[in-house]
């Protein structure tokens, strides 16, 4: 029986990160020699797999959609290669690029499972280990077939994770959808809410570089002082409110922002700082008036989710009223429908 093969595409990020006099820092070839050194990778039991090594090296903080662009290039390109994938990503964005793979691999029908550690590969505590040997087991068995994320005992679907903790071992969430996977002393998959095959082809849908901005509601903010920037120089504005959908009632001032942005082409899309629960527009006045000016809800998806939907709705060359009316449907699992 042949042996599954697996890719393990190297981005940067703790897991593969060498100590210097400037503290932990991405090596180019300092991960494959500890990769050498992990010997349950070398067991005659486990998933064949080899390592891409991506150049430059980056910490997470620094990824852009050039970087989304190139980790979908080379699972593309190495599709009919492998029986999945497994992503190595810095902890700080991963939940973005997780959410970013989910619409540039359109057709997807093999795991594609990102992971990383809090704590470096080479140290002696490491939770990169587990993480790392479980990604690949999950990649090989082709369950989830799909984009993931997996840490510290959770498989999350991508575009549903965000990260919960800095300093936790158990970094990552999805607190709008069960998980994909729990593992224990079995890897026990959650049939329920894994995706089913779509049949289609796969389709590499590049990123184009749009201009996205995310805006954070807090108490007392002058809505004024954004107006300069959320105008036509602003594709896409996630606006992230309170609850359901809320903001202050000195609102009022914003309700024309977003009228006069609208009318440059640029979409809003309201979530919730919630972590948990959905956006409900109309369910209160101040939400109503949002949906009134032009604003789209964002129902329950994370911000990650929501601003890569954004970019990958705006990479179609779609029309305004065609990106709004596609936000508020489910394309990739990213939102619950109602």
């Amino acid at each position: 029986m042949r042996k599954k093969r697996v890719l393990i595409i190297y981005t940067g990020g703790t897991i593969g990160m060498k100590k210097t006099e400037k503290g932990y820092s991405p090596v180019e070839g300092y991960l494959s020699e500890e990769l050498k050194l992990t010997s349950d990778l070398l067991r005659s039991d486990f998933p064949e797999w080899e390592l891409y090594e991506m150049s430059p090296l980056l910490d997470s903080s620094d990824v852009t959609v050039r970087e989304w662009n190139e980790i979908g290039r080379v699972v593309y390109e190495n599709y009919s290669h492998y029986d999945g994938f497994v992503v190595l990503h810095g902890t700080d964005t991963m939940a973005y690029t997780a959410s970013a793979l989910s619409f540039i691999l359109d057709g997807l029908d093999k795991p594609v499972v990102l992971t990383g550690s809090q704590i470096p590969l080479s140290e002696l505590r490491s939770d990169g280990r587990e993480n790392l040997i479980t990604s690949v087991i999950i990649a090989s068995e082709g369950v989830a077939r799909e984009v993931s994320l997996y840490f510290s005992g959770k498989l999350l679907r991508g575009n549903r994770a965000t990260k919960m903790s800095a300093d936790d071992l158990v970094a990552f969430d999805s607190p709008n959808l069960p998980h994909l996977a729990d593992v224990g002393i079995e890897i026990k998959y959650n049939y329920s809410v894994l995706k089913k095959a779509s049949g289609k082809p796969l389709v590499l849908r590049r990123f184009a570089e749009t201009p996205i901005g995310v805006l954070k509601v807090f108490p007392g903010i002058q809505f004024g002082l954004f107006e300069s920037i959320m105008t036509e120089k602003l594709s896409g504005i996630v606006l992230e409110t309170f609850g359901a959908g809320n903001i202050p009632s000195s609102g009022g001032e914003l309700l024309p922002i977003i009228r006069n942005a609208f009318a440059h082409g640029s979409v809003v899309v309201v979530c919730s700082q919630c972590p948990s629960g959905t956006v409900t527009l109309g369910a209160y006045e101040t939400g109503f008036a949002l949906k009134t000016a032009g604003a789209v809800s964002g129902a329950d998806m994370t911000t990650e989710a929501a601003v890569t939907k954004l970019y990958y709705l705006f990479s179609l060359g779609l029309s305004t009223e065609q990106i709004k009316e596609k936000m508020e449907i489910s394309l990739r699992g990213e939102m619950t429908e109602y």
